[in-house]
């Protein structure tokens, strides 16, 4: 299953702005994407809910390719995914251990990592008729990897599948492995954000990265709420009234860095707060904290 080359170009193209690109950029990526040996990508899914692929299949773009599927039926080199590849089973497992034998792949995480009971609680595939859990696949491909991309806030750092009690003992993958991982935050990250940490590595560019590893590209800098077109606006007493600041009503805007007013979601239709829904704040690595989320709390 491979992206077509050419219109992964259009998309960046497109995009270019949105994904920082120069027009040098793009010409490396070409490049890069004409050479058949060019870099694989395995994405892995573990203890998550699959909202970090539907995010990405949500990809709605202007000009070709217009959307997910016209980018991934395809393909750009991922050789696999359990929810979009053709092959099942051992001819699936098989496609990665042909990539594990060369190495230097792109190993992509979705879904936090289940340590306790032996890993069992959450397995990664059946090969040979032995069952792998997702604790040892993560370990192991992690081990050849070129760079590892964690895919939202539960590969990153655990997220809602290691919220209290965790009685599985979801850890993120840094956590697992000891390996530095860039984690593309989010729970879902938005699919701009995923499809740069891809053209990143792609282009063999250094990703700077945070204190918690999320590009400060996409993560640094004023908090959401300083870009949010709500900010000092009246403050709501109540949920569901248009165009009033909602941060007295528990958001978490002034704590969270992410780019979503700037770049917004569904082909730029809208954002949570627009929506009325106050910013949960699922970027941060605390996410979600055990506060709730509609009570009011002090800097």
């Amino acid at each position: 299953m491979n992206v077509s080359r050419r219109d992964f170009l259009k998309f960046c193209g497109a995009s270019a702005a949105t994904l920082g690109l120069t027009a040098t950029d793009l010409g490396h990526l070409k490049e890069v994407l004409a050479n058949p040996a060019g870099p694989n990508v395995i994405w892995l899914q573990g203890s998550g809910c699959t909202g970090c692929s539907v995010s990405l299949l949500n990809l709605i773009s202007s000009s070709a390719p217009l959307n997910a599927a016209d980018l991934l039926i395809k393909s750009i080199n991922l050789r696999y995914h359990p929810n979009l590849m053709a092959l099942a089973g051992d001819s699936a497992v098989a496609e990665v251990e042909k990539v594990y034998s060369i190495g230097g792949y792109v190993l992509a995480v979705e879904g936090g990592v289940p340590t306790k009971f032996g890993g069992n609680a959450c397995l990664a595939w059946s090969f040979n008729s032995q069952d792998v859990t997702f604790q040892h696949a993560v370990m192991d491909l992690a081990n050849r990897a070129a760079a590892i991309l964690c895919i939202g806030t539960c590969a990153s750092w655990g997220g809602i599948a290691a919220a209290p009690p965790n009685p599985t003992g979801v850890k993120g993958v840094k956590a697992h492995t000891g390996r530095t991982t860039i984690n593309i935050a989010g729970c879902p990250p938005h699919p701009d954000w995923i499809v740069w940490g891809v053209v990143q590595l792609l282009l063999g560019k250094a990703i700077t990265l945070d204190i918690y590893g999320r590009p400060r590209t996409l993560f640094s800098g004023e908090s959401l709420h300083e870009h949010c077109p709500r900010k000092e606006t009246e403050e709501a007493e109540l949920f569901g009234i248009d165009r009033q600041c909602l941060e007295e009503l528990g958001c978490r805007g002034p704590r969270t860095k992410a780019p979503c007013p700037q770049m917004l979601w569904n082909n730029k239709a809208n954002w949570c707060i627009d929506a009325n829904a106050p910013c949960i704040g699922c970027t941060n690595p605390n996410f979600p904290d055990p506060l709730p989320f509609y009570q009011e709390v002090d800097d």
